[in-house]
């Protein structure tokens, strides 16, 4: 094992999102801008302020070692799940739309989950890489993994961001697949998950709506049907080529937050089937491409770290791009490197970072 710089490969997917993503951005915004009459400082200039700012993290966390995590991951999944906890506490939350998701700090608004959604995994793969072939006991290596699972599932329920949860659970599994889990275990936990949605359908009504309008997009076209069948119409109506850069028309009347999780739907319609095709593409390759470069890395911590966290970006992009077609019930997540976002978006890129750093460990073989 010898000390590199970070793959080059990896690094230009990166940038390549980036920038593709900064573009995809700028039209996305005019729609925004247009309907409710934002400045292009406040959309665009924020955007470009977080992206800088979150490169320089990108840059900073491919250089710290990242090895000093694991010693203080139990301290900081604990601070993680009490920052999320505050936003139960009155004076701190912030309610929108029915969710409770976000801390107000005078003018800052954070949302700790992604705090915890990072912690989350930084701790599953330093407890995963202690426990070795533990890890394929139900009792010390399952049921444990259940019981945080369980933790972070509960914090997102009562908060109804399930979209994050969802997120969360396909990291969580990466780790646990990639740590030498038995798969029957998984086989487990995907009939209780089969068990909690049911339940959280009877008992949550944002949970039923969201699984009604997955089964039938056209029950209610004017309420919780409408962003789907918008997303379908700018889809479709990209065609092979698109309409070109700048040219939807979707972004400006009919796509709810066009910036927000709907920007595939204004990618597709401005550049079409080949456009979209090529963006899934570079989700692809960077999933690919960086869970083989951890198969390389003898370190069991940052073999597991790296893979998790490439699992936790790459299901994000395709759990948004699925809800965008159809293909998963909504779940409102942000697209990795292209929406609108602060704390998401930062985090994404502390995350490309520590992956960055991890990569320089690769062994030469």
């Amino acid at each position: 094992m010898k000390a590199r710089r970070p793959d080059r490969v990896l690094l230009l997917i990166v940038l390549t999102l980036i920038v593709v993503g900064f573009a995809i951005f700028l039209s996305a915004s005019l729609g925004q801008m247009g309907r409710d009459s934002a400045s292009f400082s406040t959309v665009v200039l924020k955007q470009l302020g977080v992206l800088l700012g979150g490169l320089i993290l990108t840059i900073l966390f491919s250089n710290l070692p990242y090895k000093q995590l694991k010693p203080y991951s139990p301290y900081l999944f604990a601070l993680a799940i009490a920052l999320t906890g505050l936003v139960f506490v009155p004076g701190f939350g912030l309610t929108y739309g029915g969710a409770r998701r976000w801390l107000e700090l005078g003018p800052l608004t954070l949302q700790p989950a992604e705090f915890l959604k990072f912690i989350f995994i930084v701790f599953l793969a330093a407890w995963a890489s202690a426990r070795k072939d533990r890890l394929k006991d139900l009792a010390s290596g399952f049921l444990p993994f259940l019981i945080f699972l369980g933790i972070v599932s509960g914090l997102m329920v009562l908060q109804r961001d399930t979209g994050t949860l969802m997120v969360m659970v396909a990291g969580a599994i990466g780790i646990f697949i990639v740590a030498g889990g038995y798969w029957r275990h998984l086989f487990l936990l995907f009939l209780i998950g089969i068990i909690a949605i049911g339940f959280l359908a009877f008992t949550r009504p944002y949970v039923r709506d969201r699984i009604e309008t997955f089964l039938n997009p056209k029950h209610d076209l004017t309420g919780s049907s409408y962003q789907i069948n918008q997303s379908l119409i700018a889809i479709g109506s990209g065609g092979i080529f698109g309409r070109g850069f700048g040219q939807s028309v979707q972004k400006f009347n009919f796509l709810p937050q066009p910036i927000g999780d709907s920007i595939f739907a204004v990618a597709s319609e401005e550049f079409g089937l080949l456009g979209a095709t090529i963006l899934i593409l570079l989700y692809l390759a960077f999933a690919v491409w960086g869970l083989k470069i951890m198969s390389r890395v003898v370190d069991p911590f940052g073999r597991l770290l790296g893979s998790g966290l490439i699992v936790l970006i790459t299901g994000q992009a395709f759990i948004n791009i699925g809800a965008m077609l159809g293909l998963l019930p909504l779940t409102g997540v942000p697209l990795p490197f292209i929406s609108h976002g602060g704390t998401a978006l930062l985090f994404a890129l502390i995350e490309v970072g520590i992956i960055l750093n991890i990569s320089k460990l690769k062994s030469q073989s």
